[in-house]
């Protein structure tokens, strides 16, 4: 084990995902001894994403001058020279890489004279994740189960297959059995995750789908009070995934849509795989078997091409699907994905316009949302004393404390314009 005086130290950019692994990372990490180490899980999402990480580095080398710095995470995969050539990093690791214990037992102290400067492999050549390396992560509230990781898709304007690798899931049955032992630990929340969740499976002998995986855990862990996913692929809702909305009240009522744009020719050129009609579509089911559902959804502002008539599109999509959370993304080209090399490129001004307006729009629905609420019972999942979050997602402020972690029933009784008050 490493010093307690000088104990691995670790950086999260990014994803849900990219903390999870980082909950990994901790446990290798200090089984094999590293110590007087800073570790840095970077993000490639967006060119910022990247420079961010880069500032960082800098960061803990000024803030750590005897400390080792170990650069990994998806911008390292995709281009570990670069990191490589900052005069602040000691090492590079690829992202199959940081969950294996053989590397992290290169790092210890007694060995790291003889351990490679760059362990970065072909990412496209893994054929299984890691999800069974940890029992989730999360707060006392809920956790987070990793059921897949990686992407076969190939949309224009996103690099992180090439971080991430192509699509591979988590066995079912270890799924459940992780979810069985969160929930004997006292987790009334479990988020499942991952980088295309709805892909969940291909893989897979008789390749199940996502639903199957959903109604197999509800099944299978009765005590389980809540079960949540994260981001999914709306076009690739399969049978029993919607079946499970309509008849599995544990499921909870919110969904997170990666949308992207609103307006079909956009929604080519970035090789999505559904049109605006398609997400329009399932929105309007999905309510109709639960009229309680609430959507959040991924939207680009200033792809290439895109004109003031295409925006107004993807506008007007957040009325026609009732999208409450929105994760608005000004658009970024990354080196590399073939969207960066479509002429025709939006100015960042208007970019910026652009994004602006999308997140006036998403502010306007959530307090039409929380204006709904009023009068209304929720079951609250209590993330701290006062403050807690509703089936839905929302979050509510309690006018008196409550054991954090535990579900309790609360009557709304206004708002505040960004959360319920209860």
């Amino acid at each position: 084990m490493s010093s307690p005086n000088n104990p691995p130290r670790f950086t999260t950019l990014g994803c849900r995902l990219n903390a999870y692994e980082t909950e990994a990372m901790k446990r290798l990490a200090e089984d094999a001894g590293v110590s007087d180490a800073v570790i840095v899980n970077t993000c490639a999402v967006t060119n910022e994403a990247v420079a961010k990480a880069r500032k960082e580095i800098r960061r803990l080398r000024r803030d750590n001058p005897g400390a080792r710095v170990i650069v990994t995470g998806c911008a390292a995969q995709i281009d570990p020279d670069s990191f490589a050539a900052m005069d602040e990093v000691d090492h590079v690791i690829g992202n199959t890489e940081k969950m294996a214990p053989e590397t992290w037992a290169a790092m210890a102290p007694d060995l790291i004279g003889q351990t490679e400067r760059i362990q970065v492999n072909d990412i496209m050549s893994v054929s299984e994740t890691a999800g069974h390396l940890i029992d989730g992560f999360g707060t006392r509230s809920r956790a987070y189960v990793q059921v897949q990781n990686g992407c076969d898709h190939r949309c224009t304007f996103c690099i992180i297959p090439y971080g991430r690798g192509n699509s591979r899931s988590v066995p079912a049955g270890v799924v459940v059995d992780q979810i069985k032992r969160l929930v004997q630990e006292g987790y009334n929340e479990i988020v499942l995750t991952g980088v295309d969740l709805t892909s969940w499976g291909a893989d897979l002998p008789g390749t199940p789908r996502l639903g199957d995986l959903v109604m197999r855990i509800l099944r299978l862990i009765p005590d389980l009070p809540r079960l949540r996913i994260s981001s999914i692929d709306s076009i690739e809702a399969d049978e029993n995934l919607m079946l499970a909305i309509a008849t599995e009240r544990r499921l909870m009522p919110h969904l997170h849509l990666s949308l992207q744009h609103g307006d079909d020719l956009i929604l080519k050129r970035m090789k999505r795989r559904h049109l605006r009609d398609d997400a329009i579509a399932f929105c309007e089911e999905a309510r109709r078997l639960r009229p309680e559902m609430t959507f959040g959804a991924d939207i680009i502002a200033g792809f290439p091409t895109e004109t003031e008539a295409h925006f107004e599109n993807s506008l007007r999509m957040v009325e026609e699907c009732d999208l409450t959370w929105l994760h608005v993304f000004p658009y970024s080209a990354r080196p590399g994905t073939p969207a960066a090399k479509i002429p025709n490129k939006v100015d960042g001004r208007t970019i910026k316009s652009r994004a602006a307006r999308l997140r006036t729009a998403g502010a306007a629905r959530v307090r039409a949302h929380l204006e709904h609420q009023q009068g209304r019972v929720h079951r609250v999942l209590m993330e701290a004393p006062d403050l807690g979050r509703t089936e839905q997602f929302t979050e509510i402020r309690l006018s008196a404390p409550q054991p954090t972690g535990q579900i309790v029933t609360a009557t709304v009784t206004g708002h505040d314009g960004t959360r319920l008050m209860g």
